[in-house]
């Protein structure tokens, strides 16, 4: 069931979502070496090709997460987090899906993304939407603390 929530593309460069950012990169720190998480930080995620997606409650409150970086040949999604309390309530599923739309809306329609094999709930929701393990892609070099997958993305019919 997924909660009342409204994704909205914004600014990332706001309080609640520095918060949300910062969660996601503890997380990601207490999991992997330094030099094998591939975060982007806020200034990275301000530049005009990524487009950043905020999931948000009835009241205005982010619960999450996520961006969407338009490369030349495909779009990479990067920073997908839902608030702990949040999950299970198909937030994330959500985010990817309006992530994977600005891609196809932006003409791409091959979706990549790098993950880490111990988050098992993220790719499992990867797999699920139909993500398929690949190798390393762009600058990414091959990393056993690395998850890459792809997916090429219906194109919607007007």
């Amino acid at each position: 069931m997924i909660l009342p929530a409204h994704i909205a593309f914004e600014s990332p460069d706001q309080p609640e979502v520095h918060w949300l950012i910062r969660e996601l990169d503890a997380y990601l720190y207490a999991l992997y070496p330094p030099e094998c998480v591939y975060a982007m930080d806020i200034a990275s995620l301000l530049q005009p090709a990524v487009h950043f997606a905020v999931i948000r409650d009835a009241g205005g409150t982010a619960l999450g997460c996520g961006a969407v970086v338009i490369k030349p040949d495909y779009a990479e999604i990067k920073r997908v987090y839902v608030a702990p309390s949040m999950r299970g309530h198909g937030l994330a599923r959500a985010l990817v899906v309006a992530l994977e739309a600005k891609a196809v809306a932006q003409g791409r329609r091959d979706i990549m993304l790098e993950t880490g094999p111990t988050q098992v709930e993220a790719c499992i929701l990867y797999e699920r939407l139909g993500y398929q393990v690949r190798g390393p892609f762009g600058d990414y070099p091959p990393d056993p603390h690395s998850l890459f997958m792809h997916k090429r993305a219906a194109v919607a019919c007007v």
